[in-house]
């Protein structure tokens, strides 16, 4: 049994367990709202919209995080500008934004020589060289992620269930979303770089959805997705390493497994 976890005694190894356990509770608390609100398709916009913004701070010699923060940001304000003067709906405005946020970042990166190099780097990440400074920012950002949900707890429970009521409870509907998407966003941006800003939606939406089939209350949907992730990230780091498979494609794979594993086993279980 020794030998399955000998990888682990490796440091990069343990970097990259530590980051992707790290970007696994974030995204577990994160996306138990994104699974309840039904905010999926905005999740997997924003990895998108990440691209331009990635691709313009990489091929200038920039921090990609902060590319990546800009280009979330101006997603995130885009979708609710042209919902409203486009007279679009939600769905459509995100829909737009997200093919034409990524047609953008394409046509940045290929100008690079090395266009095959960066796109995959940057949509699939490698969890494999995730350095101290990236584990310093997720613990951060996880600290920082879990107390703003915590501020807003009621609030978001108020807009996931009941937008009317929330208005009549002075919750204030419109501030909740907007942070709450603040939030996803913000979950994205700081873990996109263990698993790349396509691979990360996997880990936001997988452990909450397999969660949700044990759990009632939002807190212990968190707690369980967290736990969820982390087994996934063990066993996406092992099968990476014995296999010889992508680590970040390797996590995601092994997080959506246990979402069919979680639907299976509850439908089997005893009522």
């Amino acid at each position: 049994m020794s030998w399955l976890l000998d990888p682990f005694a490796l440091p990069f190894m343990q970097r990259a367990l530590l980051g992707g356990v790290l970007a696994a509770v974030t995204c577990a608390v994160v996306g138990t709202w994104v699974v309840v609100r039904g905010m999926a398709f905005l999740g997997e916009a924003l990895a998108h919209g990440m691209l331009p913004g990635v691709a313009v701070a990489t091929l200038a010699g920039w921090p990609p995080l902060a590319g990546a923060a800009v280009s979330a940001g101006l997603m995130s304000v885009g979708v609710g500008a042209v919902a409203r003067r486009a007279r679009l709906s939600h769905d459509t405005a995100i829909g737009l934004l997200f093919v034409g946020m990524l047609a953008l970042g394409v046509v940045i990166v290929s100008r690079s020589k090395s266009f095959a190099t960066d796109v995959t780097a940057i949509l699939f990440g490698d969890v494999l060289a995730v350095r101290g400074t990236d584990v310093v920012l997720l613990a951060g950002s996880l600290v920082a992620l879990v107390a703003v949900c915590a501020a807003f707890h009621r609030s978001f429970v108020a807009v996931a269930f009941d937008s009317r009521t929330a208005a009549t409870l002075g919750l204030r509907p419109r501030l909740a979303h907007l942070v709450m998407v603040l939030v996803v966003s913000a979950a994205v941006v700081t873990s996109y770089q263990a698993l790349g800003t396509l691979l990360v939606v996997a880990l936001l939406l997988a452990p909450a959805s397999a969660a949700r089939q044990w759990t009632r209350r939002l807190p212990s949907t968190m707690a369980v997705g967290a736990a969820l992730g982390a087994v996934a990230v063990v066993a996406g780091l092992l099968l990476s390493w014995h296999a010889g498979t992508a680590g970040g494609a390797s996590i995601a794979v092994c997080a959506v497994a246990l979402v069919g594993v979680s639907v299976t086993a509850r439908a089997l279980a005893p009522r």
